[in-house]
């Protein structure tokens, strides 16, 4: 059955394509169905995906099918326009080729740009420049092989960020926000590179983590640092949950709703302890001189505002 009819139900015949007695054997349906995850393109989520539910539903009925929906989870990704924000067409000539990118950049540069444009169901335009970005990104992670030392654990000032790296990498990764998960390892990058050195056990967690995205400069490098087995083999790095945890947090101290000070307080720190240290600060001693406090909002690990008359 041609056009949408047919592709409708395809993923069912996919259970058993060479039937010539029905569409699937009960027995390969049950087995099969439902789809674990059906995912397309945004413009498909009426045309095709909400159609496919709708002829499901009709064979559920009729009982050619044992399952009530035809996937368990069903999603859509956005489209990526031409660097004018349209839609690419030959006609508008805004079309990218993947082909060019690849020669020009590299199969990993390509995949993680794709990745990194935008969240997952949105559309985004294209952007040469941001390309570049990415590539420069993989070019920095390649000189990493050059400061690295021959140590195997974290050291005392990255570890906590590589706690928390492989937490949001991991995380990011189950709900399909690849562009978040790259900014992260993007920013422990550049704590890196100010350190100015990385053990070899960060270097291998990190191109475990970043291996997803750029599996063939991952799978390089750790080929030259002496590893036996490919990193697409490789268990998922684990991380402790308390070391995730801000020892210290950033707090906003406000004198009558505007902004006078930020200081650094210990993240379980209470009122009183906040306020003492808020009330060390000049700025706030200077814009407390001579009133009276008449009360003060406190928001744990966030705000600190003093109302004065």
């Amino acid at each position: 059955m041609p056009q949408w009819a047919g592709s409708s139900w395809y993923f069912m015949r996919y259970c058993d394509p060479h039937n010539d007695k029905a569409l699937a054997s009960k027995e390969a349906l049950d087995y099969w169905m439902p789809v674990d995850w059906y995912n397309g393109g945004m413009e498909h989520t009426t045309l095709h995906l909400l159609y496919s539910r709708f002829w499901h539903k009709f064979l559920y009925d009729i009982g050619v099918v044992s399952s009530p929906e035809p996937y368990a989870k069903r999603t859509s990704h956005g489209m990526i326009l031409g660097e004018n924000g349209e839609k690419m067409s030959k006609s508008r000539g805004n079309v990218v080729n993947p082909d060019d990118i690849i020669r020009d950049y590299g199969a990993d540069t390509m995949r993680l740009y794709e990745m990194f444009i935008g969240d997952f169901e949105k559309t985004a335009p294209w952007s040469s420049q941001s390309i570049k970005g990415c590539k420069r990104f993989l070019e920095r992670v390649w000189g990493l092989m050059e400061i690295m030392t021959p140590e195997e654990g974290y050291s005392p000032e990255l570890e906590a960020s590589f706690h928390k790296l492989i937490k949001k990498v991991g995380e990011d990764v189950e709900s399909l926000k690849a562009n978040t998960a790259i900014a992260a390892m993007m920013t422990v990058l550049n704590q890196i590179c100010d350190k100015g050195s990385v053990t070899k056990g960060e270097l291998r967690t990190f191109i475990t983590l970043l291996n997803p995205f750029a599996p063939h400069i991952t799978e390089e490098m750790n080929e030259l640092m002496g590893e036996p087995a490919m990193l697409a083999h490789a268990a998922w790095p684990v991380y402790d949950p308390a070391k995730c945890v801000d020892q210290t947090v950033e707090m906003v101290v406000q004198i009558c709703g505007k902004i006078k000070a930020r200081i650094l307080v210990p993240a379980e720190a209470g009122q009183e302890e906040v306020t003492a240290a808020a009330k060390a600060e000049k700025a706030v001693q200077a814009a407390l001189e001579g009133k009276t406090v008449v009360k003060e909002i406190f928001v744990k690990g966030k705000l600190l505002n003093i109302v004065a008359k």
